[in-house]
């Protein structure tokens, strides 16, 4: 008996206008507040990649991190080793020495280059090959170029500045492959060996030069040797001051205007 009576009330309320209206009102309060929490919780949790990228922009321990993106200054290492300037060093010898004044008389002997019907002093050395054929020149050290041009008496010269005091000097060259102002590093192709008139008894060669504080130094002293070891001696300095003293030429033989070559009187 209850439980017909209790179904006689349930269609008594279902029967009633009201009823299916508040029950839609009812389930879509339900969803729309299902909605409302689910986007609030969204809102609430940052994505993945969000929060350690803000983190490393807060962080002042880490820096600017584009700050690593930047390309840093090329800086030639004064541990850096002085190499021949040429690509093949088993394919060239040296043709003509430095001048010094504390070598043997055969060395200095070497040291002599004929021009005009004089002899001058080498402020440096030439290499050709053995075959007489032309091969490639290249940076003794890096640099930055600070001067091509062409000479009429040495042909085309390059002057690289490598920091430090250090500078390298390369004539009679054909085929230059840098210009003023361009960064090289060490055994990068410069130019090819040439011909010039000032050391046509050489044939194709290229002269090379290794300067410290403006003043030239014999290259061989410091072939394999650290950039940091190289030194101007005594008698160095003395007897290119002597030259500059006594020398009556006026050619222009080097990039900046002074006597690559010093006449012995």
């Amino acid at each position: 008996m209850k439980e017909e009576e209790s179904k006689k009330n349930e269609k008594k309320i279902v029967n009633r206008k009201w009823f299916f209206p508040a029950l839609y009102l009812t389930l879509a309060a339900l969803l729309l507040s299902a909605v409302l929490w689910y986007q609030n919780l969204d809102n609430q949790i940052p994505e993945a990649n969000e929060e350690p990228q803000s983190q490393l922009e807060n962080d002042e321990s880490f820096g600017n991190p584009s700050e690593f993106d930047k390309d840093s200054d090329p800086v030639v290492s004064q541990q850096e080793i002085v190499k021949m300037p040429v690509a093949e060093e088993n394919q060239t010898e040296i043709v003509t020495k430095f001048y010094d004044y504390e070598a043997g008389s055969e060395d200095q002997e070497k040291a002599l280059v004929l021009y005009d019907n004089k002899y001058y002093q080498s402020d440096g050395v030439d290499f050709a090959s053995a075959d007489g054929e032309n091969f490639d020149v290249t940076a003794s050290l890096s640099g930055t170029v600070t001067e091509v041009k062409e000479d009429p008496l040495l042909g085309n010269l390059i002057k690289i500045d490598h920091g430090n005091d250090i500078s390298t000097y390369y004539a009679s060259l054909e085929n230059v492959l840098v210009e003023s102002g361009a960064e090289v590093k060490q055994g990068d192709a410069i130019a090819s060996a040439g011909r010039n008139l000032f050391g046509q008894v050489s044939g194709t060669h290229v002269h090379f030069q290794l300067r410290k504080n403006g003043e030239p130094v014999n290259p061989e002293d410091y072939f394999n040797q650290s950039m940091s070891d190289v030194t101007v001696s005594k008698v160095e300095e003395d007897s290119d001051q002597s030259n500059q003293e006594t020398s009556t030429t006026t050619d222009e033989v080097e990039p900046d205007e002074e006597d690559n070559e010093k006449m012995v009187n």
